[in-house]
């Protein structure tokens, strides 16, 4: 009975120092709004240790909730005022490194920060990115995934060559797959392929159980996608051209060739899809194809 009492105690002190503790750190935050200067938002990494006391973990998901909501309310805001097709390069995430710094300093055995990092900072601020994964692979040295996911950001950078080697390290490690072996050797001899691109988003959607991860991967899977479709269509209108000495007034005039590729056409247009499942469109006077202006295919 008395041991019950105990554990009950315990639990409820628990509790109540963790709501206290959430509350301190929302009460030495500063509300971003629009017209207030860039400071910081949040705590240093230093501050928000000493504060934590011996919650690190949960200061630690408080952090990396803030971080996906910092984001997804600027994706938002963003996306109201601009309906266009946009990349993460478009909106202001600076708040993000530092947001992520302090998660990661107050668990650094937390892996999700690390992961989530790698794919949104270099759209923010590559530099930050790399130091955010590399402090990641110095307090989990055991990571074969931290290897992978700082590879992938020196492959955002064209710099192949860091990047066969980060996968080549990482392949020595204990549980690494044998694929992390041939992606160090793939990214020295054709890192700037879109082969190459896919192989590695399939192995990043694979390796990943954070569902917005692999909602960008797959976002990118669809530019190479397109990417592939556009070079197609680009080369049937070129090819009509030279043949015809004009180019196309319509798709429905290279409907069969558009088949022929495997694309799938608008029942009403003749319009070859895009991999969002949106219409092409004919620009320059048809001698070339363009996105519309609802697609989903990210431009970057």
């Amino acid at each position: 009975m008395k041991k019950n009492l105990l554990l009950f105690l315990i639990m409820i002190v628990a509790l109540t120092t963790s709501v206290a503790l959430v509350r301190i750190i929302d009460a030495r935050t500063t509300v971003e709004r629009k017209g207030v200067n860039d400071e910081p938002l949040y705590l240093k990494p230093a501050t928000a240790r000493r504060l934590a006391l011996a919650f690190n973990g949960l200061a630690a998901d408080w952090y990396w909730m803030r971080s996906l909501q910092y984001v997804g309310g600027n994706i938002v805001e963003f996306e109201d005022a601009h309906p266009e097709s946009f990349t993460l390069a478009d909106i202001d995430l600076h708040l993000l490194p530092s947001l992520l710094r302090v998660c990661t300093a107050l668990d650094p055995q937390f892996i999700a920060p690390y992961e989530y990092g790698a794919f949104v900072l270099p759209e923010v601020d590559s530099e930050e990115a790399i130091a955010l994964v590399n402090s990641g692979i110095a307090n989990n040295p055991s990571s074969w995934r931290l290897h992978q996911h700082l590879g992938y950001i020196y492959w955002r950078r064209k710099d192949y060559e860091k990047a066969a080697a980060t996968y080549a390290a990482g392949a020595k490690l204990p549980g690494a797959p044998p694929w992390m072996a041939a992606m160090g050797a793939r990214m020295k001899a054709e890192g700037g392929s879109r082969d190459a691109a896919r192989e590695m988003y399939r192995h990043l959607y694979d390796s990943s159980n954070d569902t917005s991860v692999k909602d960008m991967v797959e976002k990118q899977v669809m530019r190479l996608d397109y990417l592939d479709q556009r070079e197609a269509i680009r080369n049937l209108l070129n090819g009509y051209k030279s043949a015809d000495g004009r180019c196309v007034s319509s798709w429905r005039e290279v409907a069969s060739q558009l088949r022929a590729l495997g694309l799938t056409l608008d029942a009403k247009t003749g319009a070859p899809l895009d991999p969002s499942a949106n219409p092409y469109e004919l620009i320059k006077n048809g001698c070339d194809v363009g996105l519309d202006i609802n697609t989903k295919v990210p431009f970057k």
